[in-house]
């Protein structure tokens, strides 16, 4: 049994890692997307304004199709780039294999489990990003097929806007 003095430290420690997780995560806001960079768009997205407008989208999209869970579609959208906290915006251009990209990434996403832990959702965190790219569910392929809809969009907004040098018609053909 654990007595009233262990509590504390099980709390702090939790509240630490939640710390540090949401310290790691300030790299969202600050990484700018590749793809973007490599176009020359100016002022380009962060990987975290990404992931919120894919978000928005899950939750939208999802909502009116009964046989879709929209809390789960939610939280796919909201871990599918997590690992980028750590390893970086790796596009196909950046000249890591697929192979060695998803090892990057899964190992980014165990330590993030670790680092949170079943108290604060890690492994649910880790099952999630696992299920989005594995695309087996119905929700992970909606959000896959999100994923590729909001770089479209983006990349129209960006034309729309004309604040690119190199073409962006690359981001349409690829999907």
């Amino acid at each position: 049994k654990m007595s009233d003095q262990d509590a504390p430290n099980i709390s702090s420690s939790s509240a630490k890692s939640a710390i540090d997780f949401l310290t790691l995560t300030t790299n969202l806001k600050t990484t700018k997307r590749t793809g973007w960079i490599r176009q020359g768009v100016r002022q380009p997205e962060s990987v975290a304004d990404h992931m919120y407008r894919m978000t928005l989208m899950a939750m939208i999209s999802s909502f009116s199709r009964s046989q879709l869970d929209t809390n789960k579609c939610i939280k796919l959208a909201l871990v599918h780039d997590l690992a980028e906290a750590k390893v970086g915006d790796i596009t196909p251009h950046c000249g890591v294999s697929d192979g060695d990209k998803y090892e990057m990434e899964l190992n980014t996403m165990n330590q993030i489990s670790q680092m949170l832990g079943p108290s604060l959702a890690g492994e649910e965190i880790l099952s999630l990003w696992k299920e989005y790219e594995e695309g087996t569910t119905e929700e992970a392929k909606l959000v896959k097929d999100l994923d590729k809809l909001e770089m479209i969009l983006q990349a129209m907004e960006y034309e729309n806007e004309g604040c690119h040098e190199e073409s962006l018609e690359g981001f349409f053909e690829s999907t």
